[in-house]
């Protein structure tokens, strides 16, 4: 069944309609562009964000100090114990120096003491050696006359090549004009020794020696003698030979046997 309606009913109402939608009293129309949904909340996470990094940055550097403050806790009580290190070290070298000080002088000190027990052993036997000298004249006093050697020592020195005698000479006589009488004459050493397995003589003194005077003898009752010799390096002395000579002539000899 078909509606009839007029043509110019139809017409009329759609005229009022159009009129409306798109007239001059029609609503005014806005254009906007489509934004997705991620950019319209971009600002708002900015902020979040923003808002998380600040509560970072607090609380980040709260914990920075407290880690700081732990740290210079921490360098202090190592810069204590360095520093009583560094005391106690101190102490113990200055006890050191002191200590070494002390042993310097006890050394020294003993040095000292060692020197004067050896310069008193040499006395000593020094001594003992005039004592048997003057027990040996007691003994001689009535022996014939004439001079005798009596007490008669020769030692190495610490010194390589030299040598120390020594010996007391005394004049004898069977009365009192002889006892009294001065003797004058001269001492000589006869030192054999080995010189590079070759034996070797050494008559002392030597020509031109300086010391010459020092065997020349002149003495009334009796003298001792004491003086030393040196022997080319490397030599062995084996026996000295110490003669007694008056006016040019042999009065006495007596030989020491070393080695």
């Amino acid at each position: 069944m078909r509606w009839a309606v007029p043509n110019s009913r139809l017409a009329l109402t759609l005229r009022r309609v159009l009129k409306r939608r798109f007239g001059a009293a029609a609503p005014r129309l806005s254009v906007r562009t489509h934004i997705p949904w991620y950019w319209r909340a971009a600002p708002a996470l900015v902020l979040v964000l923003a808002g998380l990094a600040g509560m970072a940055m607090y609380f980040g550097s709260d914990l920075r100090l407290g880690a700081g403050a732990g740290e210079t806790s921490e360098s202090v009580g190592l810069r204590e114990r360095i520093d009583a290190l560094e005391r106690e070290l101190a102490q113990y070298r200055s006890n050191a120096q002191s200590a070494g000080s002390t042993l310097q002088i006890e050394r020294t000190t003993r040095e000292q003491i060692e020197r004067q027990i050896k310069q008193l052993e040499a006395e000593n036997a020094r001594l003992k050696q005039d004592v048997s000298m003057f027990e040996s004249l007691a003994e001689i006093e009535g022996a014939g006359t004439g001079a005798a050697i009596t007490g008669l020592s020769v030692e190495a020195q610490e010194t390589p090549g030299q040598y120390r005698y020594r010996m007391l000479i005394a004049v004898r006589g069977a009365n009192k004009a002889e006892r009294e009488r001065e003797f004058s004459g001269q001492l000589q050493l006869v030192v054999r020794l080995r010189q590079q397995g070759k034996a070797a003589i050494m008559n002392l003194p030597l020509p031109g020696d300086p010391k010459k005077e020092q065997f020349r003898l002149k003495f009334k009752h009796f003298q001792r003698v004491d003086g030393g010799f040196e022997v080319p390096a490397g030599s062995q002395v084996t026996s000295v030979e110490v003669r007694l000579l008056e006016e040019g002539a042999t009065k006495v000899a007596k030989v020491i046997n070393l080695g």
